[in-house]
């Protein structure tokens, strides 16, 4: 089975030479704002199709326990080392201490757009899974800091 991070590198070659075109036709920002709406509606419909999966399975109800089983398909493949500081139905935070999805779109020559490619489906995939989960995080790898920082809320008045 191709993990996550696979599909991302994948995706990645195909991105970059789209996007070195766009950037040329319209502007770099531009470009980005393009790819990163594209990117950010695919990661919806991502968070969508989990959702409804479990719910064909017959799990229960979406919150962030089982939101936080996502943690194993991100991660899968040693993708990402983390440390999970709180685990509830209502709050669920982490920090990645290491991404190498940061590290594979540094050797691609990505290092400029891996936040448009990966960081940025993280809170729309919420937003998909259940409209309710709030994500924040202060600082990413990917943007230089030493750690991610994810915390997540279920806001039960949505």
């Amino acid at each position: 089975m191709t993990t996550l991070l696979e599909r991302r590198r994948i995706e990645a070659q195909l991105a970059k030479p789209i996007f070195e075109a766009l950037a040329a036709e319209m502007g770099a920002e531009k470009a980005r704002e393009l790819l990163g709406g594209v990117i950010r509606d695919l990661a919806v419909e991502a968070g969508r199709a989990v959702a409804d999966g479990e719910a064909k399975e017959g799990k229960g109800p979406t919150d962030l326990l089982s939101f936080s089983a996502m943690t194993d398909v991100w991660g899968a493949g040693g993708a990402l080392e983390f440390e999970i500081l709180e685990k509830s139905a209502q709050r669920f935070s982490f920090d990645v201490t290491r991404c190498r999805y940061a590290e594979m779109y540094r050797e691609m020559g990505l290092t400029g757009l891996g936040d448009v490619l990966s960081c940025n489906r993280d809170g729309a995939f919420c937003t998909g899974y259940d409209a309710r989960i709030r994500m924040t995080r202060t600082e990413t790898i990917m943007g230089g800091a030493k750690r991610c920082t994810f915390r997540f809320t279920l806001d039960d008045k949505t």
